[in-house]
């Protein structure tokens, strides 16, 4: 009796998850669509990215000449370790303009495999626009665009609830998910769709507030040269993608299971708060003080031990004992970011983190200002300090000494700083006149900040040591005072 030989063929089947991109920037580029591509070659993900260019400036040429590859070069220090690799990101599938495909647009809704869409159309994308029509080819903005792509989609699927879409907009503003949704709900009413459509959108679709961050410094000629790719892309070690985990989008986008920086979580908020107040308030307490100093990007405020133990100071004294969070998760965020600020391969300029800073001190330092004097009784000192310097770089460098540079804010702003250095310089208001007069304009910071005992003596003082002696010897002082 002959052996009979049984041959089994096992077929490995891959679940394509398709993700359309509303953009073909360096950030997605660095971040969502390596992300993707990461998940795809360490844990068999399949998920393929589908890009959607919003605006009709530019070419896609490029990425098509290329087969849709590009190199990722990835520079910094991360943990101690100086890191500086590239990879090919191949999780790009196709690419069209929107303006120049719309039917390929509107086809692509129809899509059964696709499941997810992500954008980064910048802050001001999130916004509703009543000049939109639906009969225009495309509409303007990015939620009309959205608004058109989601009905096409339910006619099609003849409203099925299981071809809605997880929307995860990258955009960096707060609630981005929220406001995009309210904005498109918004659009089918303004367009009259039917109701039918709007409990789709508020039932199937699922959008979802996001916080990303990662410093994405782009396209680099030495580098493009180098690897012969015109798509180069160039970004730093650190990366977070935070995600509101709603109805287990972590199921259809499952990155954190191939080890991934993103985490799912039923608190956004939570993070970005950490951001702003870490990062971002370490930048803004920190940079216009160090142009004063002569620096001139962040890593040579870094590299100044007099500014960057100003910066520890205000991040582990003042601003981390009020975030209501796991001060050893809060340390190490600090810790990162300090490492970030030190990166040899990005020059990141000071002076364009003073872009509006007005509206940026607000925002990233007085809720740590007014924490710390609920939680301890007293105003922080550094943090304090900072306001002092903010005062001097918009007093000018025909009154504070510095190198010369513009002020870059609103017109508001801007007018009203030079209304009051006009005054100053002719002798019509004294150094305690122009502190008040900051102080307490309600229109920059919501409230009279002179109200805070011992705020206004103390910015006074620091500002009088700036203007007198140089921010170097000032912060120096400071050092020393430790209240």
């Amino acid at each position: 009796m002959k052996a009979v030989t049984q041959i089994i063929f096992i077929v490995r089947t891959v679940i394509i998850m398709k993700l359309l991109q509303f953009g073909e920037g360096n950030f997605l580029r660095a971040f969502v669509d390596y992300m993707i591509d990461y998940a795809n070659k360490h844990n068999d993900f399949g998920g393929e990215v589908v890009i959607a260019k919003a605006i009709p400036q530019g070419s896609l040429a490029p990425f098509h000449k290329q087969n849709f590859k590009y190199t990722l070069v990835t520079r910094g220090v991360m943990n101690g370790q100086r890191i500086d690799t590239a990879d090919q990101i191949d999780s790009i599938r196709d690419a069209f303009c929107i303006y120049e495909e719309y039917d390929k647009f509107l086809l692509m809704a129809k899509d059964s495999e696709l499941s997810v869409v992500v954008s980064n159309t910048t802050e001001a994308g999130i916004v509703y626009s009543g000049d939109d029509k639906i009969s225009d080819c495309p509409p303007r903005t990015y939620p009309s665009k959205l608004t058109v792509f989601l009905y096409e989609r339910f006619c099609h699927f003849k409203g099925d609830f299981e071809k809605g879409l997880y929307i995860l907009p990258c955009e960096l503003i707060e609630n981005n998910g929220s406001e995009l949704k309210k904005c498109v709900l918004q659009t089918a009413e303004g367009w009259k769709l039917p109701a039918e459509f709007t409990a789709w959108l508020t039932d199937s679709c699922v959008f979802c507030n996001t916080l990303v961050d990662r410093i994405v410094t782009g396209f680099d000629k030495t580098l493009s040269e180098q690897y012969k790719d015109p798509l180069i892309d160039v970004g730093e070690p650190f990366a977070l993608w935070v995600i509101e985990d709603i109805k287990n989008i972590r199921s259809i986008l499952p990155l954190d299971k191939a080890g991934l920086p993103v985490i799912f979580t039923g608190n956004v908020s939570a993070f970005r708060e950490r951001k702003v107040r870490i990062l971002n308030g370490a930048h803004t307490a920190t940079v216009l003080a160090g142009y004063l100093c002569g620096k001139k990007i962040v890593r040579d405020c870094m590299e100044d031990t007099v500014i960057s133990g100003f910066m520890n100071r205000c991040l582990h004294e003042e601003i981390i004992p009020t975030i209501d969070l796991d001060k050893n998760d809060l340390n190490d965020f600090a810790n990162a970011v300090l490492e970030r600020f030190s990166n040899p391969f990005i020059d990141h300029s000071v002076l364009s983190i003073s872009l509006n800073s007005v509206s940026k001190w607000k925002a990233r330092l007085l809720g740590s200002f007014k924490d710390y004097v609920r939680l301890f009784g007293k105003i922080p000192q550094n943090i304090t300090f900072s306001f002092s310097a903010f005062l001097a770089f918009y007093m000018s460098d025909k009154i504070n000494g510095a190198d010369s540079y513009e002020l870059n804010d609103n017109d508001d702003v801007l007018k009203f700083f030079s209304d009051l250095n006009k005054k100053y310089l002719a002798g019509s208001v004294t150094l305690e006149d122009y502190v008040k007069t900051v102080a307490t304009n309600k229109a920059f910071w919501g409230e009279d900040l002179t109200s805070y005992e011992g705020f206004e003596s103390a910015v006074c003082r620091y500002l009088e040591d700036i203007l007198s002696a140089g921010a170097r010897h000032a912060m120096e002082k400071l050092a020393k005072e430790r209240i």
